[in-house]
C-alpha cells in the first residue's frame, strides 16, 4: 500500500496484465448473456476466469515483456498506443 500520492504521468502505459488484459477480457464475456442477477453475474465471472487456458496466459506474458522492451526503448518519450495481440 502506498502511503503517499504518486504523480503518474498523463497517458501512462498500463503495464500490469490485469489492466491491459484481464479486466477487459472478462468484461467482454461476462455480459454476453445479459445476467439479470448478481448470482448469475458472479457465475459468469467464475466461468470466464476458469476457462482461461495456459496458452492464453503465455501470450499475455509475452506481450507484457514486449511492453517493457518498448517502454525501455522509448526512454520516457511518447509511446504509441499498445494493443494486446493474441
Amino acid at each position: 500500500m502506498m502511503s503517499r500520492d504518486v504523480n503518474w504521468p498523463p497517458r501512462s502505459c498500463d503495464l500490469t496484465p490485469l489492466d491491459y488484459f484481464l479486466w477487459g477480457y472478462v468484461k467482454s464475456l461476462v455480459y454476453v448473456d445479459k445476467p439479470q442477477t448478481l448470482d448469475h453475474l458472479e457465475d459468469n465471472i467464475r466461468r470466464v476466469i476458469t476457462d482461461i487456458r495456459p496458452q492464453m496466459l503465455e501470450k499475455v506474458i509475452e506481450n507484457w515483456t514486449s511492453r517493457l522492451d518498448d517502454i525501455r526503448a522509448s526512454r520516457g518519450s511518447h509511446m504509441p498506443e499498445i494493443t494486446f495481440k493474441m
